[in-house]
């Protein structure tokens, strides 16, 4: 196999197709700073996502490090150590304590009883992952922090398009962030966005991303340069015409993956959960200790025949230098994240991935002739 395959890839429109919005952007001159095309891709995703208020950001990093601003968030926050590094970053960024507890091996997100006997005085938050869009245990989360009075913030980056008993995922929480990556289900090259339940805090969002600027003169906040670019909005419109065949693919190559590798001793694919509307962000297996090679095994074979699949997530959070050394990271704290992150192996999974690609890759998988 000569052309190399990855864990995933950005879909790409026509080019064609964007060429227009680029031509508007130059006989507007307006480059940036809420222009037409980012007030047009607010309004349209909260339709499509079927939320009420949404601001767009740079990135999903941004995003969560203004998100907790929004919120005033302080001490500790309760949070995965089973997810990327932005999540925990954003803490660090805001002077505020992670506090790592365990997952549920089914669906690799907080274990919502763990979550409760990690709560101090200190704490003030909780930051969920729904660690490859499979929701998580949102009610009994929100039970939690009713009863502790914590706020909540779901780090939703994988989540675009997600629903959970007919009604988007990203109307839980008092927040909820997403990504738009270049690798991601839906992506405006670069970008983020959070979801928030009212126009007030509609508005402080808009003031934190913005420097903190009410008007001309008026600082209301120390905040920070968050916002999207006309290009990447612009790109995002044109996204949204594509991402429902982009998300359609996706699942039929889930199915064709899950086929190939039923039966398939010591490997394990995660569930869909009941109920929900997934979008497929990723393709995660578990390699087990009864499979005829190790994770990493494994992961060195397929990039043997050009195929790149990822180790999401390892190492964990908890495992590196500038969070180790906390208490909540030590690995009896955590055993099924660790014992996962050793297992977990995410293979190829975007709609331009040819059924001849997927073949081999289940092939180089299951032991067959590639």
């Amino acid at each position: 196999m000569n052309k190399p395959i990855y864990v995933t890839q950005p879909y790409l429109p026509p080019l064609e197709e964007f060429i227009p919005y680029l031509e508007k952007i130059w006989e507007n001159k307006w480059l940036t700073n809420n222009g037409p095309f980012h007030q047009q891709l607010e309004q349209a995703l909260c339709e499509y996502l079927g939320v009420e208020h949404l601001a767009l950001f740079t990135n999903g990093t941004i995003a969560l490090v203004t998100a907790l601003q929004t919120l005033r968030i302080t001490g500790e926050v309760i949070t995965t150590p089973f997810s990327f590094v932005a999540t925990a970053h954003s803490l660090l960024w805001n002077s505020l304590t992670p506090v790592f507890v365990d997952i549920d091996p089914a669906t690799c997100n907080l274990d919502p009883e763990k979550i409760e006997q990690a709560i101090t005085p200190r704490t003030t938050a909780i930051m969920p992952v729904h660690c490859y869009g499979t929701p998580c245990d949102v009610k009994r989360i929100q039970q939690i922090a009713d009863t502790y009075g914590l706020k909540v913030i779901y780090d939703a980056a994988h989540t675009f398009g997600v629903k959970y008993k007919g009604e988007s995922i990203l109307k839980h929480g008092d927040l909820s962030v997403l990504s738009f990556h270049a690798t991601k289900v839906y992506n405006t090259f670069e970008g983020g966005a959070i979801v928030c339940p009212d126009a007030k805090t509609k508005k402080r969002i808009d003031y934190l991303k913005n420097f903190g600027f009410a008007d001309e003169v008026t600082v209301m906040a120390p905040g920070i340069n968050g916002k999207m670019s006309e290009i990447n909005a612009a790109f995002g419109l044109l996204q949204l015409k594509h991402v429902d065949d982009a998300i359609a693919k996706r699942g039929e190559l889930d199915v064709l993956y899950r086929q190939g590798l039923f039966g398939v001793r010591g490997i394990t694919c995660l569930p869909i959960p009941a109920e929900t509307k997934q979008t497929f962000s990723y393709f995660p297996i578990m390699v087990n200790t009864d499979y005829r090679l190790s994770r990493d095994g494994l992961y060195e074979k397929l990039k043997e025949h050009n195929i790149h699949a990822r180790r999401y997530f390892y190492p964990l959070i908890s495992d590196m230098p500038m969070y180790r050394g906390l208490l909540s990271a030590s690995q009896s704290n955590l055993v099924i994240a660790e014992s996962l992150s050793q297992k977990v192996l995410c293979l190829p999974m975007y709609p331009e991935l040819k059924l001849s690609e997927l073949d081999q890759i289940v092939k180089c998988v299951s032991g067959g002739v590639i």
